[in-house]
């Protein structure tokens, strides 16, 4: 496990991103709520309000569709580290099986007995969006609370964010769905409308692959930043290796061992 210890030597960050990375540190217990408030309130709009939509006109549209989600990562990157984390996650599971999964079913079956009407599968697609998201943020959620720190979850999930907009669902379902309106496999994925608002019109297929390596690579350039060692630096803290912290960990048990189990658990909970 690694943590941190203040920098004594010169070198922490200085300048206007290092101050602003200091100043939000200092809020952090709630920092999550900024981002956690707009989330719901959007995804309540989009899911509740707004009728379902299958398909996007504009970026004006797609920004709009993928804001609750762009939200929602820093918010659970933020959420802080509690020690009912057990509890959250199973509470997580059974938000999934008791509702998100029988509504599902429920407008699976209100597709099928409608199947015939206007816009009847736009609910069922809707749905499935919501479901894609949540199962991302469950993955962040229990990263987060796991220990992983701040900068991590936050890259993780701004990568995740990336695949899931790159179109790979698009072309595995053009590749397996063995059954077309047209007989066969068409030449163009027209219903990928988050792909069409990017390039002008029905994408190509190799449009589409090129889409998906594109997102694919930002998504590693993403994960390979080294986000962590620069909010260490702006906050002036530098990781301690293993043996460092053992040892300090021996020399807080010499003097008290309840004082320092207590104090480590608070360093590791609280670092960005």
């Amino acid at each position: 496990m690694t943590t941190t210890k203040p920098d004594t030597r010169p070198g922490r960050g200085s300048g206007a991103g290092a101050n602003a990375i200091r100043a939000l540190y200092r809020h952090r217990r709630w920092l999550w709520l900024v981002f956690a408030v707009p989330a719901a309130v959007l995804a309540l709009l989009i899911m509740v309000i707004l009728p379902p939509d299958q398909t996007l006109d504009d970026l004006g549209e797609w920004l709009f569709k993928l804001s609750p989600f762009l939200f929602a990562v820093p918010a659970v990157a933020l959420f802080p580290k509690v020690r009912a984390a057990p509890v959250l996650i199973a509470f997580a599971v059974v938000a999934y099986m008791g509702w998100i999964d029988t509504e599902l079913v429920l407008r699976v079956q209100e597709f099928a007995r409608n199947s015939d009407v206007e816009g009847s599968f736009e609910p069922v697609y809707q749905w499935e969006l919501f479901i894609t998201t949540f199962i991302v943020l469950f993955a962040l959620m229990a990263y987060r609370l796991g220990g992983a720190r701040t900068a991590t979850v936050l890259k993780t999930g701004v990568a995740s964010i990336l695949i899931v907009i790159a179109g790979l669902n698009d072309l595995t379902f053009w590749a397996l769905n063995e059954v077309w309106a047209a007989g066969s496999r068409p030449d163009e994925l027209a219903w990928a409308s988050h792909i069409v608002v990017f390039v002008g019109g029905p994408p190509s297929v190799a449009t589409a692959v090129v889409f998906l390596l594109v997102h694919l690579a930002l998504a590693t350039a993403v994960l390979a930043l080294p986000l962590g060692k620069w909010v260490d630096r702006a906050l002036g803290t530098t990781p301690m290796t293993g043996t460092a912290e053992r040892r300090v960990r021996g020399g807080h048990r010499a003097h008290s061992l309840a004082v320092s189990a207590a104090a480590s658990d608070d360093a590791v909970r609280d670092r960005p």
